[in-house]
């Protein structure tokens, strides 16, 4: 599963950065007279409504899709890991305050509180990152509180009290790199879920906005012309399908790999 995953993630992810090989056409350049013409050896993936290449869009779009995705779960991951790793370590009434937050945030599905604050804001790509960040982070504090009730107790911990070690250094020296590891994971398949958030949002036109590409604005495109153009559609649910494919197994993997506990 992890060369599975980590092939197509690769590839995927080169192909968005190496774009401009791949295709000599701009993501946004009209041509009246290719609207809608089928995948042909001068556009493999086909044209859309107003003549531009899919093949082109996918790319460029691809990039918009994995910066959202890299970004967003960059940001729920340092949230995560700080209220995560001050709940765990330090207890008492910063641990109650902290989970019981959490608990609140999390009785509200996740995707319609971020449609419920995006409606207060304009459709953006900046927006979008901060907003998935901001409403993805419960899970990695859950996952860092118990690596670090579990890691305070540990020996070195103790010993680094004994040698009159601040609190700051004890998390961020002995506690944070060895609860990285299921934080790597939880990450990987952030990726992934945040990539599915981004283009559910884009398909309902609250997401990245015309005429910059993504896949789920491309999707919405196509909706319009599925029966006389179904490549509109076709070519970019496949993108999302093997991206998102691609990084749980990466992170399923990962799981396997780093927990001792699942090994055999």
């Amino acid at each position: 599963m992890f060369w599975a995953g980590l092939a197509l993630v690769g590839t995927i992810s080169l192909a968005a950065l190496l774009a401009p090989l791949f295709t000599p056409y701009e993501p946004t350049a009209l041509n009246v007279d290719h609207v809608l013409e089928a995948p042909s050896t001068s556009h493999p993936f086909g044209t859309d409504a107003l003549g531009r290449d899919v093949l082109s869009r996918m790319l460029y779009g691809g990039r918009v899709s994995l910066w959202v995705g890299f970004l967003a779960v960059g940001i729920s991951i340092t949230i995560g890991l700080f209220f995560g790793l001050i709940a765990g370590y330090f207890g008492g009434m910063a641990d109650e305050l902290i989970m019981r937050g959490v608990d609140v945030m999390l009785c509200f599905p996740s995707f319609f509180l971020i449609l419920a604050v995006l409606a207060f804001l304009e459709p953006s790509l900046v927006n979008i990152m901060i907003v998935i960040g901001l409403t993805s982070w419960m899970g990695v504090a859950r996952l860092v509180r118990a690596e670090a009730l579990s890691l305070k107790k540990r020996d070195f911990v103790l010993a680094a009290k004994l040698a009159g070690a601040t609190n700051t250094r004890i998390l961020l020296r002995h506690i944070l790199p060895n609860a990285a590891a299921p934080v790597l994971v939880s990450a990987t398949l952030g990726v992934g879920g945040a990539i599915l958030t981004e283009s559910g949002l884009s398909f309902l036109g609250l997401g990245v906005q015309a005429p910059t590409a993504s896949w789920g604005n491309m999707l919405l495109e196509g909706k319009e012309v599925l029966e006389i153009a179904p490549w509109m559609s076709i070519f970019p649910g496949i993108a999302i399908l093997l991206t998102v494919l691609g990084y749980n197994l990466l992170g399923e993997s990962l799981r396997d790999l780093l927990d001792p506990r699942l090994k055999r």
